[in-house]
């Protein structure tokens, strides 16, 4: 009975029953009957079947309410009883930052996967935005403003920013001594990246970079700061490795990149009560920390 509610639920969430089914690692066949079973038990249809997707009827949204609460339940108290000792199974999707995502999550995966050997991974790296619930993602690490009250953030580590430059840059053009002086150089920065938001010695402040280069790309910009083409707002988990063995160097060290960016696992809907979900949150919290090595 309660896997009928289940599918149920998760139909809604997924917006179609082919998308629960694959959630719940069921046949399409199994789920529809599944659904069916409970409407007939129930007597009234619950789910209207348009086009595009699935809509509760009057009777599915009181039902809806009430089975997440109580599946919410049910898995509140299998975690307290297993304190998430069970281990993680099915398939789970997980979207990251291009770059972050193949400098600093490819690399160290094999523990996981060898830890989690009845997981299978599906990673996809976009810089995109990635709608979780429209795109069957079951979390996405992301890079942005950290929000410690919502309940589908999960902190991963800190995310520490600098202006930074190349040696030949600096020796061809100088250093600049103050903010002011920074628009006097070439600045380098990807689209949707320009706006760089500051801490400095009177606190917060915003820079309008105006690149001397148009990319989409963040890792353009990053080469070309390597290159020797102007002064870059990078992340240390980006440019921590070329920052220590001088191929880049700190430019204006009393201004850093906002504290409240960090690095945080976003989950989608239930999905973050799952144990492949916490699974994955708990191996990502534990490789960064709060000082992660490319800090360190």
């Amino acid at each position: 009975m309660l896997a009928e509610y289940e599918i149920f639920v998760r139909a809604l969430e997924e917006g179609s029953l082919s998308a629960a089914a694959r959630r719940l690692d069921l046949s399409p066949a199994v789920a529809s009957r599944r659904l069916a079973r409970l409407e007939d038990r129930l007597g009234v249809r619950l789910i209207e079947r348009t086009s595009r997707r699935l809509a509760p009827t009057e009777a599915g949204r009181l039902v809806y309410e009430r089975a997440l609460q109580l599946l919410d339940g049910v898995e509140d108290l299998e975690a307290q009883v297993s304190r998430r000792t069970t281990q993680a199974r099915g398939l789970l999707r997980v979207t990251a930052p291009t770059s972050f995502g193949r400098r600093r999550l490819a690399p160290y995966l094999q523990p996981f996967l060898e830890a989690h050997s009845r997981l299978t991974l599906e990673l996809n790296l976009t810089d995109a935005f990635v709608d979780l619930m429209a795109e069957d993602v079951d979390l996405a690490i992301r890079i942005g403003t950290w929000d410690a009250d919502n309940p589908a953030m999960h902190r991963l580590a800190p995310n520490r920013r600098v202006l930074c430059a190349s040696p030949d840059y600096l020796a061809r053009f100088g250093s600049p001594r103050t903010l002011e002086d920074l628009r006097d150089h070439a600045q380098l920065a990807a689209e949707n990246q320009s706006l760089w938001r500051l801490l400095g010695p009177d606190g917060p402040v915003t820079f309008r970079a105006k690149s001397r280069v148009r990319t989409n790309s963040s890792e353009v910009a990053r080469e070309l700061a390597l290159s020797g083409a102007g002064i870059a707002l990078r992340s240390t988990w980006d440019v921590g490795e070329e920052l220590k063995d001088g191929r880049l160097s700190v430019v204006l060290p009393d201004y850093q990149g906002s504290p409240d960016i960090a690095i945080f696992a976003l989950t989608a809907g239930r999905a973050r009560a799952e144990a492949r979900v916490q699974a994955f949150i708990t191996f990502t919290a534990n490789l960064y920390g709060e000082v992660p090595d490319w800090d360190r």
